[in-house]
Parts: structure tokens; C-alpha cells; sequence
């Protein structure tokens, strides 16, 4: 199958280039929205894979442009706008989807099959024609139950065929539907691969004329005989899919085959595959700090046009965008801070100055002292992030060490730029790109009793406004507060502020963070979650997503089979989708609720719908929680942490 991705990043070009070619995808590539609207228009493709900031034509309106014209391929958008404005700009665009930069492979995989499976016409994962059997899940093909080895593109060619087998397909189509722009393939290859293909069908058994020749017009299926068609049709593909299963097939060379990028030899792969494209792409952004440090020394001196800062915004937009996709977490983060601050309604003032230093040179240091790409730090997204308000540099800097070390990842933000920010801005963690698993707030020092009296400390009153609007904000989050003084005052402050731990300087930063760690992981919450989703492919994805934190998942793609799944696994969590075939998940949750033995189950539902009404009859019909789809496993398994939190606090 043929995607069409537009894309003006080189690095992610290289990447999503590398993903989807070892899925045997065919990519065109593209890099301004243009250009895209040229090949999306001119050409056919199955899927158009499309970032959302591009040149001379932004994702949104190439999106719209499509729509309005009568496009319907799958449209799958890619973002590094992880809110809800975002998404619903782009979805009603017209998208089908979209992927929040950095993604994870398998999700991205997923959610292109999903697409794919979802605008073919033949829903079924079988794909039949007399005694031939295509299995594109796995790749296997049999014909009268002999296995079929076939190479990369004379399977595609195959599969073409079987999709569209009422239609006769030119050399030209053929050569467009299959081969990439940049090969200049010619009809010669076409027949080449069609001799080849006829070939291996006839030794396997089939007639000679099974791909049969229209002159003039190009190559199509001949149709089998009447008692073949009819026995397929009565045997349910259930049935189809099951036997198939059973048969040990196997293309030319593993290579070709689509791969597992979570298994471990992939997994090296991918990651020789980022390093030495790191090793090409650090000097580039190092290169980019140039653009920062002199908005910094414009910014000082006052001298920063408007114009400028659109600029260096646009270049941190896109280094950020790199950075995830080498799983330099931390650093990116810092980048989208950044971004955050450049991005704002309003120009940037000399007193942001220090602030902006202190970002860029932490950026500029972060990316020169990162050498090689660990394999951890391609997961690290779905490692807990703790964000720390505080500007004690000492203090930062011990709890930065200690959290490397216990898989923590760090975000620190001044307490009084993200006070005013709190103060103006419905979204001030938009610039963190995620939200924080837990909140540490160093409280700053503390001047005597006297002094209070005498003059109040606008500092210390900043602090408990940003403590106060942190716990209204984010009521499910843990809040930490340490301070240099835990008298009773303090402490009760902090307390109806919102706070949930008070700890006392000087702690030692091993302790404060294995406070944090108690916080996120309780070892007597129970961890069995069951799933229940119509769609096969994001199910495969979700063990992997949610493995971090230990949950034992079961899935469930047929709900019929609910109650007896149900009561086997007996679950401390479940996840329900809505919309499905013959029971949705509304219903199943009545059922649920009607029954006394399982009326405390947290249940969550996750779905596409985004409306309030659906939102407001998940929790009319018992519900304990609500996503939207997508959803990052960490956001998931925060989620569920948090209600079986509940549940165990209840139970005590």
C-alpha cells in the first residue's frame, strides 16, 4: 500500500520513512503542504500521513482543501499540539486521526492499519479468490494450501489485485499504485514482476491464465469457476481466518516481511538506525542555538522584532519535534517551554531574559552532551514525569540526579513565571506537553514572624495562589510542599491550599523522590485490567503501552463475550470502548452495575466521541471516568492508578 507523507522535518522524514518501509509500505515523501495538495491530487494514494505546521500550506487547510474537493483517502495527522483545541481543529479539518509528536511506533503502526482496514472495501482480514488465500496480517499467502514465497513487491502486487479484483489495472496504475516516485520504474518491470508472480502461482497449482492479460488495457483475475466462489462464500471468514492460521507460510527473506519493531533484534536495528542519524542531526541542532542565543541577546537588550521571535519560535517548534523522536524526553521538554514562552499572545519583555538564558542554555548543554541514543530513553515517554516549581538551583539539581536514577523524568519551571502564567494562561502546561504525574513545590524561604507582620512577602503569597491554582486545576494530581520550617502554620497552609505531603529541608533528595515514587506506584494496588475494543490492532498495542507499570492486561475484541471474560479474569479495572458491534459499551457497563458483586468496579470508558452528551451518559450509566481517544499509556495508566487509589482508599 501507498502513503503519501508531508513532512518538512528531515530527521522525522528519515524516521517515519524507516518505520514504514519495514512495514512494506510504499512512502512518497513531500516537504511544504503545496507540494502535498500536487501529489495528493495528482496521484492515488491509500493513506496521506500529514504534520500540521508546514510551509505555504499548513496541515489544517491542505486537510480542508482535500475534503472540499472530494477527497476521501484516510488522512492521519501528525501534531506537537497535545490539547484538545488542536485535535479538534484537525478533526474537524476532516482528519480521520492524528499521532501527538513524539509517538510510539507500535500506536503509529496501529493506527495506520486501523485506517487502512477501516476505507478498505473488503473488511475482512482474509482476502480469497478461488484456492487462494492472502492473510494481511501476517503476510502469509497460500494457494490450495500450499505456502506461496513471495518477495515484497510481488506481494503487494498480489494484494492489489485481490482488493480491486474487478478491475483491470494498467501498467501505469500498476506503477503508481506500487512503486515509489523517486524509483522510475518502467512497464518492462511491471511484466517482469507479473511473469515472476504468474510463475510461482502455476508451480503452487493455479492455472496458467490466473492473472490473466486484457490486451490493451493491462492485467486482472480471472474469475474461478462457479463451484469454487460458492463454497468460499458459504464458509464464514472466521472459519477462513482460522485455518489459514494453522498454515506455516513464509515470504523469500525475513527482511521483507513486516516487522515487530518491539521485538529485541528490531529493536537494536532501530536504534543503530537513530544513532547514526543523531550522529548527523546533533551538529544541525547545535548549529540552531544560534538562531536562540541571539533572540536572547535581542530580548535583553530590547531590540527583539516580532518578527524575530515567530522565527525562533519556529526553529524550537521543530527542534522539539526531533529531540522526542531520539527520546530525549528531558531535553525536549525544555524545548517546548521554549516554544511555550515564545509562542505567547504577547511580545516578549527584557525581564524575560533570564528566563529565556536559562532555557537555552540548558537546551545547548543537554543536546552537546548527549553522544548516543539509549534504548531507554526511546520508551521514556511513558516514564512518570514529575514537574518541580522551584528556583533553589542547588535544590533542582540534587532532585534531577536522584530521579535519573529511579526512572523519573524531570520538568522545572521558576515558581513565579508560572505563577503569572497560571494566573493568565487557562493552559500553562501546555508547555510541558503532557501533564505531570506529581507536583513538588519548594516553598521559598521564610523571613521571621516579625517581618510578615510588619510588611507581607509577595513571594510567599505568590506561592500559595500558584499552590491554590495547581490543586483547583489539576485536583487528581498529588501535590508535594517542602519548605525550610514545618511548623503548624506552614504546614495547615499548605494543607487548604491543596497540598497532599509537606516535607522539611534540608531532606535528602533520595528520599524526596522515593516520596514521589510511593506516590505513583503503591505496591498494594492490584493491577489486573481488563480491555474491551472492537479494533484488533490498537488492542495489540495496549500491553505493550501499559507494561511500564506492571498492570496484567486482558483484552477483549467481541463483546458477546463480556460476562464470561469478565468473571474468569476478574479484573480490578475495565476499560470500555463505546461504540461497538451488537452490545456498546454503555450497555455493557448497565449490566455491570446491575450486578451487586460488581458495582464498585472502576470502570473507565475510552473513545473516539469527543461530544458532552456521550461524555455525560457514560457517567449517567455508571462510569467512573471518561478518555478520549488517542490516549498515551501514560495518561491511561494514571488514569486507572488513580481510580484503583480510590478504591483501595475506600476500602480501608
Amino acid at each position: 500500500m501507498k502513503i503519501l507523507l508531508v513532512e518538512d522535518d528531515e530527521v522525522l522524514i528519515k524516521v517515519l520513512t524507516k518505520i514504514l518501509t519495514t512495514q512494506n509500505y510504499i512512502v512518497d515523501v513531500v516537504k511544504d503542504g503545496e507540494m502535498g495538495w500536487t501529489y495528493g491530487s495528482t496521484f492515488e494514494y491509500d493513506l496521506i500521513l500529514l504534520d500540521i505546521m508546514l510551509p505555504k500550506l499548513d496541515g489544517i487547510s491542505l486537510c480542508k482543501r482535500f475534503r472540499t474537493q472530494g477527497y476521501t483517502v484516510p488522512i492521519l495527522l501528525l501534531t506537537a499540539q497535545d490539547n484538545i483545541t488542536a485535535k479538534v481543529q484537525g478533526l474537524d479539518a476532516g482528519a480521520d486521526d492524528y499521532v501527538v509528536k513524539p509517538f510510539e511506533q507500535v500506536e503509529l503502526i496501529a493506527r495506520i492499519r486501523a485506517l487502512l482496514r477501516r476505507g478498505s472495501n473488503n473488511p475482512f482480514p482474509l482476502l480469497t479468490w478461488g484456492d487462494l488465500l492472502l492473510n494481511p496480517s501476517t503476510c502469509e499467502v497460500t494457494y490450495n494450501g500450499r505456502p506461496l514465497n513471495l518477495t515484497t513487491m510481488e506481494y503487494d502486487l498480489l494484494e492489489l489485485l485481490l482488493r480491486q479484483c474487478q478491475h483491470v489495472f494498467s501498467s501505469e496504475e500498476l506503477l503508481d499504485r506500487l512503486w515509489s516516485s523517486e524509483d522510475f520504474p518502467s512497464e518492462a518491470t511491471v511484466r517482469s514482476h507479473i511473469r515472476r508472480l504468474r510463475h510461482k502461482l502455476v508451480a503452487a497449482g493455479a492455472p496458467h491464465d490466473f492473472i490473466a492479460t486484457m490486451h490493451g488495457r493491462g492485467y486482472y483475475l480471472k474469475a474461478p469457476n462457479t463451484e469454487e466462489v460458492s463454497d468460499l462464500s458459504a464458509t464464514p471468514p472466521e472459519n477462513n481466518s482460522q485455518s489459514v492460521s494453522t498454515i506455516a507460510t513464509s515470504r523469500e527473506t525475513q527482511s521483507d516481511r513486516p516487522q515487530d519493531l518491539m521485538q529485541p533484534d528490531s529493536q537494536q536495528q532501530y536504534l543503530a538506525f537513530l544513532n547514526e542519524t543523531w550522529t548527523r542531526t546533533k551538529p544541525q541542532s547545535l548549529d540552531q542555538m544560534g538562531i536562540l542565543l541571539q533572540t536572547v541577546r535581542d530580548l535583553q537588550t530590547n531590540q527583539l522584532t516580532a518578527q524575530q521571535q515567530v522565527q525562533a519560535q519556529q526553529v524550537v517548534h521543530k527542534l522539539a519535534g526531533t529531540l522526542g523522536i531520539f527520546g530525549l524526553t528531558k531535553t525536549m521538554h525544555i524545548a517546548r517551554q521554549l516554544e511555550y514562552w515564545l509562542g505567547g499572545r504577547e511580545p516578549l519583555q527584557p525581564k524575560h531574559a533570564p528566563l529565556m538564558k536559562t532555557l537555552v542554555t540548558a537546551l545547548q548543554q543537554d543536546i552537546d552532551h548527549t553522544t548516543l541514543i539509549q534504548m531507554s530513553q526511546i520508551s521514556a515517554g511513558q516514564s512518570p514525569l514529575l514537574l518541580i516549581i522551584s528556583s533553589d538551583t542547588e535544590f533542582n539539581q540534587s532532585i534531577v540526579a536522584v530521579a535519573a536514577s529511579r526512572g523519573i523524568r524531570i520538568q522545572i519551571a521558576p515558581a513565579a513565571d508560572v505563577a503569572q502564567a497560571l494566573l493568565t494562561n487557562e493552559s500553562v502546561l501546555d508547555g510541558l506537553g503532557e501533564d505531570p504525574d506529581v507536583i513538588l513545590m519548594r516553598l521559598p524561604s521564610i523571613p521571621s514572624r516579625s517581618e510578615l507582620i510588619d510588611q507581607p512577602n509577595p513571594e510567599i503569597s505568590n506561592f500559595w495562589e500558584t499552590l491554590q491554582t495547581f490543586a483547583q486545576r489539576y485536583s487528581n494530581l498529588p501535590i508535594v510542599v517542602i519548605g525550610d520550617r514545618g511548623d503548624m502554620g506552614d504546614r495547615l497552609e499548605a494543607m487548604r491550599r491543596g497540598g497532599k505531603l509537606f516535607l522539611v529541608t534540608p531532606t535528602p533528595a533520595e528520599q524526596v523522590i522515593d516520596t514521589v515514587v510511593n506516590l505513583l506506584r503503591d505496591p498494594e494496588i492490584p493491577n489486573k485490567v481488563m480491555i474491551l475494543d472492537d479494533d484488533q490492532d490498537w488492542l495489540r498495542t495496549l500491553p505493550t503501552l501499559l507494561k511500564p507499570w506492571g498492570f496484567k492486561v486482558t483484552t477483549l475484541a467481541d463483546p458477546q463475550q463480556f460476562w464470561t471474560v469478565l468473571q474468569a479474569v476478574a479484573p480490578d479495572a475495565l476499560v470500555l470502548d463505546v461504540n461497538m458491534p451488537q452490545i456498546n459499551g454503555f450497555e455493557l457497563c448497565q449490566i455491570l452495575r446491575s450486578d451487586p458483586h460488581w458495582q464498585r468496579l472502576p470502570v473507565l470508558f475510552l473513545s473516539v466521541l469527543t461530544d458532552s452528551t456521550t461524555q455525560n451518559q457514560a457517567f449517567a450509566v455508571g462510569g467512573d471516568d471518561y478518555l478520549c481517544k488517542p490516549v498515551k499509556g501514560v495518561e491511561l495508566a494514571n488514569r486507572i492508578l488513580r481510580r484503583l487509589q480510590r478504591v483501595r482508599a475506600w476500602a480501608n
